[in-house]
């Protein structure tokens, strides 16, 4: 299913399988956070409840453990964010320098600014 999601992403914006591999590493890593922070927060929830001292003094460590794994998602995105914009840029510049098309013309792109 995972796969699915890039399918017909690198045939439409040329994107190379290297970037698309680190896309869904980061992916399947940021789940995986996830999935852990979900753990962390029953957990949280459960020594809340029990109100026994020694659960709540261990709540303090778990939610140190869940602000950090946070952390680590936001740095995450911020990461994709970067390669996925500076990949475009790329493949920007690859189209706005000229192609050739089928019939052997070459394809400019003109940009008007403002």
């Amino acid at each position: 299913m995972e796969g699915d999601v890039f399918s017909g992403f690198g045939e439409r914006h040329n994107v190379d399988g290297k970037l698309l591999q680190s896309f869904q590493k980061s992916f399947v890593d940021v789940q995986d956070i996830l999935d852990q922070n979900r753990l962390l927060i029953n957990e949280i929830n459960q020594n809340h409840e029990s109100k026994q001292p020694d659960n709540l003094g261990r709540n303090v460590g778990l939610i140190k453990e869940l602000n950090n794994n946070i952390r680590r998602v936001a740095s995450l995105y911020g990461d994709l964010s970067h390669s996925f914009a500076r990949s475009m840029d790329a493949s920007s510049e690859g189209e706005s320098s000229g192609t050739l098309k089928s019939d052997g013309k070459a394809n400019q792109k003109r940009f008007r600014s403002g």
